[in-house]
């Protein structure tokens, strides 16, 4: 396994259903908070979409645990932020035996 690099400070997001006003809901983004972690590439593709060609790379972002039920604990649905990337949680699971390290895969759509 290689050496871990936790460098990148990534922001922790929720999405929050709130109303528009007009009788619907809109979704925003709450930060939760901000982690450091290892960001490294895992796959990528080109995909055409309606606006052309999107590219889609999927990541694999490594951070310490949070306890179970903690805020600072990221969840598929959730995100990360770095600037303007954003990086879309898809599954999170325990990187090690010992439960020190959470490995979350994510993925970033790019126009290409």
């Amino acid at each position: 396994m290689k050496r871990l690099r936790m460098t990148r400070a990534l922001a922790l997001e929720a999405p929050q259903i709130v109303a528009d006003g007009a009788g619907g809901f809109v979704t925003t983004w709450a930060v939760l908070g901000t982690v450091w972690a290892d960001v490294a590439l895992r796959s990528g593709r080109a995909a055409r979409g309606g606006a052309g060609v999107i590219g889609d790379a999927g990541y694999r972002i490594t951070l310490r645990a949070a306890p179970v039920g903690s805020e600072g604990r990221p969840q598929a649905g959730q995100r990360f932020r770095d600037g303007t990337r954003v990086f879309r949680i898809e599954a999170v699971a325990e990187a090690d035996a010992l439960g020190r390290n959470l490995t979350c895969f994510a993925s970033e759509e790019v126009a290409a």
